[in-house]
């Protein structure tokens, strides 16, 4: 495929993908009356389900079954379950529950929250730009504790486990979708025991009507698909450009928790997300200038 195509292809994916995050909300609301464990039970269960599909049809069950044999790696990716199954039952809570601005901010967080880790445990050091980035989220999220006298718990917590959860699984070796599969074989026993024993009416789904089901049965291909769109923009683009796509998701949430579930969006909320924002926008800043810069120091060289 020529340079400009695959650019394109990945493009594509990686909009795709993080659209498909962004509206997540829409999809987990209709399951609202439903409790926080038991849907993530069901996405566990059935995003297992056809990751194990998609590796059978792809050729990569071998892989999945090495990484089974390696103690290492599962140690690592127990650790990632961890991280990734908190972080899922938080958000579906905060989505069931008209909390979704609180996830959208801790989604624009995030890749800040990866600077700091960086930092911290990569032995990364920042650019002036972008400590500015991290000195202004934390002067939103010191706003949010002086106007309500409590931290953004949510948006702290989706913040922090989905960037220590990049942490751990850098240092393991596994394709994202091995990974997966791997991170929701440590969930399904914990899944089925919850089932098993919730006293909720639609935990046992042959009591469930069909349409009921089926949305518990799409939270398998929820789960997956962005996953895969994900990992094509990932070797299709630079790091910058699926950098700048990732505000995509939680922009979308944001207008979704807006205008459709009717959350609030007072001054007070507008002031902490506009320090993120601007702290965002001088961090891409930094990004495009230092991509610029390495272009050139590469054509110097050449």
């Amino acid at each position: 495929m020529p340079e400009r195509d695959s650019a394109a292809a990945g493009l594509l994916a990686g909009v795709t993908a993080f659209l498909m995050w962004g509206v997540a909300p829409l999809y987990f609301k209709l399951l609202d009356g439903i409790s926080a464990p038991e849907i993530l039970a069901h996405r566990s269960i059935w995003a297992l389900v056809l990751a194990m599909i998609v590796l059978a049809v792809i050729g990569k069950l071998p892989d999945f079954m090495a990484t089974l044999r390696d103690r290492k790696r599962m140690t690592t990716l127990a650790l990632s379950t961890l991280l990734i199954g908190s972080n899922w039952l938080v958000f579906i809570w905060a989505v069931t529950s008209n909390h979704l601005l609180s996830a959208s901010l801790g989604y624009y967080i995030n890749p800040l929250i990866n600077v700091l880790l960086g930092v911290l445990f990569m032995g990364e050091r920042l650019r002036p730009l972008q400590w500015l980035a991290v000195a202004l989220a934390a002067i939103g999220i010191g706003h949010e504790l002086w106007q309500f006298g409590e931290l953004p718990v949510v948006a702290l917590f989706l913040a922090l486990s989905f960037g220590f959860y990049g942490l751990v699984r850098k240092r393991a070796p596994v394709e994202s979708l091995t990974g997966l599969a791997m991170e929701t074989l440590f969930m399904l026993p914990i899944a089925l025991t919850y089932l098993v024993l919730s006293t909720s009416p639609t935990s046992n789904m042959a009591s469930n009507d069909w349409q009921l089901n089926t949305l518990l049965l799409l939270a398998g291909p929820v789960t997956l698909l962005p996953l895969l769109l994900f990992n094509i923009a990932a070797r299709r683009l630079n790091l910058s450009t699926v950098g700048f796509l990732q505000y995509l998701a939680p922009t979308l949430m944001l207008v979704i928790a807006t205008q459709l579930f009717g959350e609030p969006f007072n001054e007070s909320k507008l002031v902490t997300f506009a320090f993120v924002w601007f702290g965002l926008a001088l961090y891409s800043t930094d990004a495009l200038a230092q991509r610029h810069k390495e272009r050139a120091l590469r054509r110097a060289a050449i």
